[in-house]
């Protein structure tokens, strides 16, 4: 076997750097639902709190901003009384929900140990 070209290794690194990227946004259980929820339309606050069974408010106010600081999601606020805020995905948040289409795909497919 022969050692390993500069270029592979920093394809390597890169590779990895990438991965892990990716991972620090949907590593967390609350932040992979919230994606999910989000996928199709814009979806209030309080929507989305009841759509993610078990999360708190403060959890979910949380991911939100991180989401939203990552440019996975975007907030809008509407000027009416009392003031509405949606959440939706920005066009990176659409290629992360692609990726967690295709892992639901893969778990359903595999689900119970199938082989």
């Amino acid at each position: 076997m022969m050692p390993a070209t500069d270029r592979e290794i920093d394809g390597a690194a890169e590779c990895q750097s990438a991965i892990e990227e990716v991972l620090e946004v949907i590593g967390g259980k609350w932040s992979f639902l919230v994606i999910a929820h989000l996928k199709g339309s814009p979806v209030r606050f309080n929507e989305l709190k009841r759509r993610i069974a078990g999360i708190s408010t403060q959890s979910l106010a949380v991911f939100l901003r991180q989401l939203e600081r990552s440019g996975i999601v975007r907030r809008e606020v509407f000027p009416t009384l009392p003031v509405t805020v949606e959440y939706s995905l920005t066009e990176k948040g659409m290629d992360y929900a692609g990726l967690i289409e295709a892992i639901r795909r893969c778990g359903i497919k595999w689900r119970g140990g199938a082989q």
